[in-house]
């Protein structure tokens, strides 16, 4: 079997309302670049890519000739491929990599007649749990509904989701207002939820010390871990020796230089693996795997996903033994899907691992062209920019705070 054509098509799938993160937002919506590979034995394998709210289209088809005429069976010589680590340095592929690899698990689980966690050692559980994934956000452009900016509601928020999908941890996004007024709200949840488990996530945007301030005054409140509180392994060592909380990261462990760092002196206790970040699914594994020998907690990390990357988050989380914490999904803010059948559910906060040949998915056809059309009338949008705030951008460590005072109307959202 040889790969004969790859295709990729870049799609824009709508969002309940936009999601403010320490970095910008996600405007509304997902850009999403879904990966068609296809053999001469006629097997599709379908993969999915980020971008930072841009298309990644044109990275593929530069790597059309790399990938005519390989045998999708053979991993590990793609690897190096197309990802080879010195390359890399001029042309870092990774998650293109993770994109091209997750079709190609597809296509031999078609081939094979068998699910990708088959491949990947058998399943250990059948459903994977979630957390909520909490952010704070701008009203709907079109309805004007949708915001979560005032600490009322952000807990009606989290107690929905909570009625509606089970979750039972619950993760709130920060960094986007002053860490005092996040502080509030993350008490305030833990409050409302005694008897649920809680994570901060500010995506590094706090300083060593107001990390550390941070961290000592929610210690005493049920925490999963505080995430990523400030930038770099040395500045989360710091943190980690004056705050008696696990640190957990998806910023400064995500490939395994690092996390031999990390192993030999530890900045952070619980790594979270994301199939895009890490290169694929396997290496996820591979990492998963080295944490379990030097006794290191594990999750599975969230950078957006439309149904076909998680179904390669599921796959993950199915065979991993060390997996202890509930996953990351942005999942439940999407109002849609491109894949046959419609979005995954959520029963009791945890999503079922698909069964079906390869990664269990399938695109819906007209959905996927709806959402093609879509993103061919919108294009792209800064992430790293947050529309309601013109101008704006922030530092490592920030100070750049949004004001929780501030209301905003549904004309905020503006396409740039």
């Amino acid at each position: 079997m040889r790969i004969s054509d790859i295709r990729a098509t870049t799609v824009s799938v709508p969002l309940e309302a936009p999601l403010r993160h320490s970095n910008g937002a996600h405007w509304g919506r997902f850009v999403r670049t879904v990966v068609q590979v296809e053999t001469d034995e006629g097997i599709i394998g379908l993969g999915e890519m980020g971008g930072g709210g841009e298309s990644a289209e044109q990275m593929f088809r530069a790597l059309r000739p790399y990938l005519i005429g390989h045998n999708p069976f053979f991993l590990e010589e793609l690897r190096f491929k197309i990802a080879n680590p010195t390359a890399s340095l001029y042309n870092n592929r990774t998650q293109v990599l993770a994109a091209i690899e997750f079709a190609c698990l597809d296509i031999m689980g078609k081939a094979l007649g068998v699910p990708v966690y088959q491949l990947l050692g058998g399943k250990l559980r059948d459903r994977v749990p979630f957390a909520s994934y909490l952010f704070f956000r701008l009203p709907d452009d079109a309805s004007g509904e949708g915001e979560v900016r005032t600490v009322d509601q952000l807990v009606e928020y989290a107690r929905d989701l909570r009625q509606r999908c089970g979750f039972r941890s619950h993760k709130l996004k920060g960094g986007v207002f002053p860490p005092d007024y996040e502080l509030e709200c993350y008490q305030a949840l833990a409050d409302a939820f005694p008897e649920d488990t809680l994570r901060y996530d500010p995506n590094a945007a706090l300083s060593v010390e107001e990390a550390i301030r941070f961290g000592k005054a929610i210690v005493h409140l049920n925490n999963d871990y505080l995430e990523d509180p400030t930038w770099g392994l040395n500045g989360n060592r710091r943190v980690r020796g004056m705050v008696g909380l696990p640190l957990a990261t998806n910023t400064v462990v995500v490939n395994f230089e690092q996390l031999a760092e990390n192993v030999l002196n530890p900045a952070v206790d619980v790594v979270l693996l994301d199939t895009t970040f890490w290169g694929g699914i396997r290496p996820c594994i591979k990492a998963a795997g080295v944490c379990e020998t030097f006794q290191m907690s594990i999750g599975v990390h969230s950078s957006g996903e439309l149904g076909i990357q998680l179904a390669t988050m599921l796959h993950l989380g199915a065979v991993l033994p060390n997996l202890t914490f509930s996953a990351d999904a942005h999942y439940h803010h999407l109002r849609d899907d491109i894949i046959a059948g419609g979005k995954f559910a959520y029963v009791d906060g945890c999503i079922e691992v698909p069964d079906g040949p390869g990664l269990g998915v399938t695109l819906d056809p007209d959905k996927f062209g709806q959402y093609a059309e879509e993103y061919k009338r919108l294009g792209g949008y800064p992430y790293d920019r947050d529309p309601a705030r013109p101008g704006w951008f922030p530092l490592i460590p920030n100070d750049r705070w949004a004001d929780p005072n501030e209301e905003y109307g549904r004309m905020a959202v503006k396409e740039g």
